[in-house]
């Protein structure tokens, strides 16, 4: 598939930062914009370091994740500046000199030790919202993070520009190569981790460079909604397969859910297809003007709908949610804001002045409350789990009568379904970024 080019769409996205940051500095009152690309965390009592991840608030400005101690400077009315860090070093690979789409839209300097961005940072640390974490101060300047400012710039992260979506766009493409290498590796009956190592060679990423750790669960693990353990022997049989597993593109994440069952198990198959349709038209109900609380409430109806129709419950998908009995078999959020993080920033901002909306009542785990505007990128990822910790709480709560315990039990050894897709929404239609990428891959 024919996918756009991000280098042309750089400087007008560089425009619309700087835009941001003239703001976001007049409100907090400073002069300067200074941000660490962050340094490297080393273990306690040893000498290796923790695997290094980039500060967001630099990877939004520069498609730069492994330069750590380097520096990004903007100064209202000057060109931005970079102060980047490519040591002397033979024991470890240096960062390439600069290069690529952004490189002359910047005056870059190039230091040899972190101490050398001293000279180059502005006079007065006083004057300059810094933003980072405490571990990237250097000298007088501390990440101080004026919450006028962070407030300002994360609620405006929401609305992506041209650029930002061609590299999600980007970034769907090695993780459905690793979703098919996956589904291929589940049905020849390899274990999970065989399965993880399948999907990293047809992604080309390791766990340095995927923007999150990937779920990769057989069976009961389906039940574990953050499921990381990788078991190294197959089970017997093999029953169903729950991926969740992204990819990233110049710092910009996706995020791809997807379950499977195996041969000869067609009613769980037959749920799957039930929760895909659904999920579609959750899809498809990312509009300009929708409050994506109520997105989140009409997919507890729809599930709900599909566990009565499958027998799971008893009662009326919306007395399943009026009782809790939904948040039982739904129990997370049905997605979130994506970008530059996985998670992204200001799901809950009321303004760019701050504030906060708050979840719905029995919601605690929704990652974003805002109305759906042009511009966001959000995932929706339904899914219904057979997980007997909150099984046992729709029992001791007094509602065990809401739920077939023996249908429970059939569906109990497959763990759950989750199916997700990353949605821009725009004026109009849902743009749906990661379908497509699975109907040209075949």
């Amino acid at each position: 598939m024919n996918l756009p080019d991000p280098g042309p769409l750089y400087a007008d996205h560089l425009d619309a930062l700087v835009r941001r940051a003239d703001e976001a500095l007049a409100r907090g009152g400073f002069d300067h914009l200074v941000v660490p690309s962050g340094r490297l965390h080393y273990q306690v009592f040893d000498d290796r370091d923790y695997p290094y991840a980039v500060n967001p608030q630099f990877k939004a400005w520069l498609p730069l994740t492994r330069v750590p101690d380097s520096w990004l400077i903007h100064t209202p009315g000057r060109r931005p500046q970079l102060v980047y860090h490519q040591p002397h070093d033979y024991w470890h690979a240096v960062p390439a000199a600069p290069n690529g789409w952004w490189v002359e839209h910047f005056d870059i300097h190039v230091i040899r030790t972190p101490e050398q961005a001293l000279a180059l940072l502005p006079k007065d640390p006083a004057r300059c919202a810094i933003l980072g974490e405490p571990h990237s101060a250097l000298g007088g300047f501390v990440p101080n993070n004026p919450q006028p400012v962070i407030d300002y710039l994360d609620y405006r992260r929401a609305f992506k520009t041209a650029y930002e979506i061609a590299l999600m766009r980007h970034a769907q493409v090695p993780a459905v190569r690793g979703h098919r290498a996956a589904e291929a590796a589940f049905r020849a009956g390899a274990s999970e981790f065989a399965i993880h190592m399948a999907y990293c060679s047809a992604a080309g990423q390791d766990s340095n460079a995927l923007p999150y750790g990937n779920i990769i669960a057989l069976n009961e693990h389906a039940a574990v909604l953050h499921y990381t353990d990788l078991g190294h022997a197959a089970p017997t049989p093999a029953r169903s397969f729950l991926i969740d597993a992204g990819a990233s593109a110049h710092g910009y994440a996706s995020d791809i859910t997807r379950t499977y069952a195996a041969a000869g198990h067609d009613e769980f198959q037959a749920m799957i297809d039930a929760v895909d349709a659904a999920q579609r038209q959750m899809c498809a109900a990312v509009r300009s003007g929708f409050d994506y609380k109520q997105l989140h409430v009409d997919a507890h109806l729809a599930l709900m709908g599909i566990l009565r129709e499958f027998g799971v419950i008893t009662v009326s998908p919306e007395a399943a949610l009026a009782s809790g009995v939904s948040a039982a078999f739904f129990p997370h959020g049905i997605g979130h804001l994506i970008g530059a993080q996985v998670h992204d920033v200001a799901g809950f901002a009321a303004s760019d002045h701050g504030g906060r909306i708050e979840r719905p009542a029995g919601h605690p785990y929704l990652r974003m409350t805002r109305v759906l505007e042009p511009g966001m990128v959000v995932t929706i990822e339904p899914g219904v789990y057979f997980i007997d910790m909150l099984l046992d709480e729709v029992k001791k709560a007094g509602n065990a009568a809401s739920v077939n315990w023996e249908r429970v039990d059939f569906f109990r050894r497959y763990g759950g379904i989750r199916i997700e897709d990353e949605v821009l929404c725009t004026d109009g239609e849902a743009d749906n970024l990661t379908r497509p990428v699975f109907a040209a891959q075949g």
